[in-house]
């Protein structure tokens, strides 16, 4: 096997996305033939050199697995919590080391993608490849045909401090109930900023009740019990990859 580059290596074997794998190394937190390695440039050939990550050898061959959980709330997605919450990884028992694909909120449900495969990963959060996310909001009060339009066009939300305007997203009213004051609709987006859909709802002047992601691509929970996972079709993988 040729030689390749330790965050290519990292990330083919399921440690991270290549992205977060040299955060990883420049942290010093891997290790190569006994020495710690913070150059990116770094090369390694995955037959004879034995990588190690927190102390833990990295596997070179490793099965990649592609799981769909359909996330209930009260879980947080992170492979560990600080606080010592329940994590998403209580719910996917797997011999396999897999990472949840971005993140849901504690307080969301819905569809999440876990995988070894850090590409993968890569594919699935990173805004130009543009993955659509689907989701099911529903909020207080009855919306307005102008509020639907401005979330239409874009708004401006807080980005970790900085302003920031959506880009156009996909709006459809499912329900307006004017007995329980409630307004449910179908947002489709692609670029997955912290809580976006939420503070989209907020830019409008209403609060969410309840967020359900319905769909990654065409990717669907709708016959998957909330708390169960299953491992994606062929197919599936092939529809982000590809």
């Amino acid at each position: 096997m040729e030689s390749i580059r330790l965050q290519k290596f990292l990330a083919e074997a399921g440690v991270a996305s290549r992205r977060k794998s040299e955060e990883l190394i420049l942290a010093g937190k891997v290790e190569v033939n006994g020495i710690i390695v913070t150059e990116l440039g770094t090369k390694i050939n995955p037959k004879k050199d034995k990588v190690t990550y927190n102390g833990k050898i990295v596997e070179s061959e490793v099965k990649k697995v592609y799981i769909l959980l359909n996330k209930p709330i009260g879980y947080v997605t992170t492979s560990k919590d600080q606080f010592d919450r329940d994590t998403v990884l209580n719910l996917v028992k797997v011999k396999e080391r897999v990472v949840p694909c971005g993140r849901l909120d504690m307080y969301t449900s819905g569809a999440l993608i876990l995988t070894n495969d850090g590409d993968f990963v890569y594919k699935i959060t990173h805004p130009k490849h543009e993955i659509t996310k689907t989701y099911t909001v529903t909020l207080k009060g009855i919306i307005t045909d102008e509020e639907v339009q401005s979330l239409k066009n874009g708004v401006e939300i807080d980005d970790n401090g900085t302003p920031y305007k959506t880009k156009p997203a996909k709006v459809k009213i499912l329900k307006t109930d004017i007995e329980k004051n409630i307004s449910r609709l179908e947002i489709t987006i692609h670029e997955g900023k912290n809580r976006q859909v939420r503070k989209m709802s907020e830019a409008v002047g209403r609060k969410v009740l309840a967020l359900h992601r319905t769909k990654i691509g065409d990717i669907s929970v709708k016959d998957l019990q909330l708390g169960k996972w299953r491992y994606l079709k062929d197919f599936e993988v092939k529809s982000v990859i590809y």
